[in-house]
């Protein structure tokens, strides 16, 4: 009878585990990505890792064809434009959601500059996974100049995914790092505070 017993736990074992890592794959398959450019990476990470359903933001380069340092991508010769490759849970957060944020957090008005950050390192872009992500970008745009919400046309560029390079380590969680910083006080935190306000039902 004892040995019956832990044949049965040792099954009922395997069956609860079996059950787990099913649900963990169920989770998984809810992670998409997004990726966009919208200025400087530090900025765009600091808004994005505090939305509901964002599991990881990572900081880094698109749109080269080689992969470059920070130092050659800031040249503004090398293609590439500083974007945040996010990961999101889209049973949480919609594709669509992340775009309005998006579109507000940053002027899409303005070609290959974001205040005094200027050059093509950071446009405003927009790098679709598929056919789904690339017409919804594409309709929300036509929709936001068709409104008349910005005074100049939105230029965002919509473009299809290519090899995303991460940045270095010392770029990641960049301003929960460095919170102190100039940059991090006269510039990324007053954007924060911005989005925070307009978007506090969405946050973490």
């Amino acid at each position: 009878m004892k040995k019956l017993i832990l044949i049965f736990c040792f099954l009922l074992s395997g069956f609860v585990n079996a059950n787990n890592d099913m649900s963990k794959k169920e989770q998984n398959n809810n992670l998409k990505l997004a990726t966009f450019g919208a200025g400087c990476f530090w900025c765009v990470e600091a808004i994005f890792q505090e939305l509901k359903g964002v599991d990881k933001v990572v900081s880094g380069y698109m749109g080269g064809k080689t992969e470059s340092s920070y130092k050659e991508v800031c040249s503004g010769v090398t293609g590439h434009a500083e974007v945040c490759q996010i990961s999101y849970d889209s049973s949480i957060i919609s594709f669509k959601e992340l775009l309005e944020v998006f579109w507000q957090v940053h002027d899409p008005t303005t070609l290959n500059q974001q205040g005094a950050d200027i050059g093509t390192q950071y446009r405003s872009v927009i790098f679709y996974n598929n056919n789904k992500q690339k017409e919804l970008a594409v309709t929300l745009k036509k929709k936001l100049n068709e409104s008349g919400a910005w005074e100049n046309p939105v230029i965002t560029e919509i473009s299809a995914l290519s090899t995303f390079y991460p940045a270095e380590n010392y770029h990641q969680n960049y301003f929960n790092n460095n919170s102190n910083q100039a940059y991090c006080t006269f510039v990324i935190k007053p954007k924060q505070d911005k989005f925070k306000k307009a978007f506090k039902d969405k946050l973490k």
